[in-house]
């Protein structure tokens, strides 16, 4: 078999039903399929996962299951980069769905030149109409970053769209699977990169479909994990601007206490919330993304 030039690593756990228009995706690119494969790390899912990926691998021999007891999306990474026969890894999410160049631009900023990571546009769908539409018409698109944004900070290595080389993921000791909960694990393999020198180049152009959409109670429990994952962070990485970046602040964390000590705003924050999107739903995420560094740093306090 020919040796790839990129591995597409995705980790999975029990998402079956869009994985089924994932992977399709990853093998419709305009990249000769013997330049790139595919390896999903799978936590062991129990919904049909493994029995369609076998038949997928069938037809398709680049494309790889890999079943596991991961702890997290840092150890099931981590188990696709050990596998990665390509000399570039690409990250992507079982629920992401690949536009059909996304692998090959992804491939030439890595053999255009070294010493980077690539991050491309993702774009939050809520269905499949959705992400239909959008691909079908780019000016509907309402991106994160702007076109003409050339490199990223670390706090946007976002590995739903990713990738480095797989010789300065190791360089740099791969993700940290201590990250097992929601949230940061990306961001802190992207500080290390960029602290190992790395520049972060955003490629508008390489654009993905994120298809999760998230209830707002759902969101909020994320919220709290992700302010737990920011005082990890914060204990490895011990700076002011790290603290700054991840909302680690003295007013984030005075504006907190305001609202935890007024219940009837909370609760009148809340009913808005769950109304519509607006400021009053922004404000009670960062609320619970609060909780969650106030509860980690007086439980796991060293």
């Amino acid at each position: 078999m020919t040796q790839p030039e990129l591995t597409v690593v995705i980790p999975t756990y029990n998402r079956i039903d869009t994985l089924r228009h994932v992977i399709p995706s990853l093998l419709r690119q305009d990249l000769r399929g013997e330049r790139y494969e595919i390896v999903i790390a799978d936590s062991n899912s129990t919904d049909g996962t493994a029995e369609f990926l076998a038949g997928v691998a069938r037809e398709y021999p680049r494309v790889r299951h890999l079943p596991g007891a991961y702890t997290g999306r840092a150890m099931a990474r981590n188990a696709g980069i050990e596998a990665a026969r390509g000399e570039v890894v690409m990250f992507t999410d079982a629920d992401i769905i690949a536009s059909t160049d996304l692998v090959s631009r992804h491939l030439a900023h890595h053999q255009a030149r070294a010493g980077i990571a690539v991050v491309g546009m993702e774009l939050q769908v809520a269905s499949y109409a959705e992400y239909e539409r959008l691909r079908s018409h780019p000016a509907d698109r309402r991106p994160l970053h702007p076109a003409s944004r050339k490199h990223l900070s670390w706090l946007y290595f976002l590995t739903g769209n990713a990738s480095a080389r797989k010789s300065d993921l190791d360089r740099v000791g791969r993700f940290d699977e201590n990250f097992t909960g929601y949230g940061h694990e990306d961001l802190e393999l992207g500080y290390r990169l960029r602290q190992a020198g790395l520049t972060i180049v955003y490629d508008p152009l390489a654009v993905d479909y994120h298809w999760h959409p998230v209830p707002y109670a759902e969101q909020k429990e994320k919220m709290k994990l992700a302010g737990r994952s920011t005082v990890r962070f914060f204990r490895k990485h011990s700076t002011l601007a790290v603290r700054a970046r991840l909302g680690m602040t003295p007013v984030s964390l005075a504006l907190h206490g305001v609202i935890a000590g007024r219940p009837k705003l909370l609760c009148s924050l809340e009913r808005a919330g769950s109304a519509k999107p607006g400021l009053a739903r922004n404000i009670v995420y960062q609320y619970h993304y609060v909780s969650g560094v106030k509860d980690a740093l007086e439980r796991d306090a060293p």
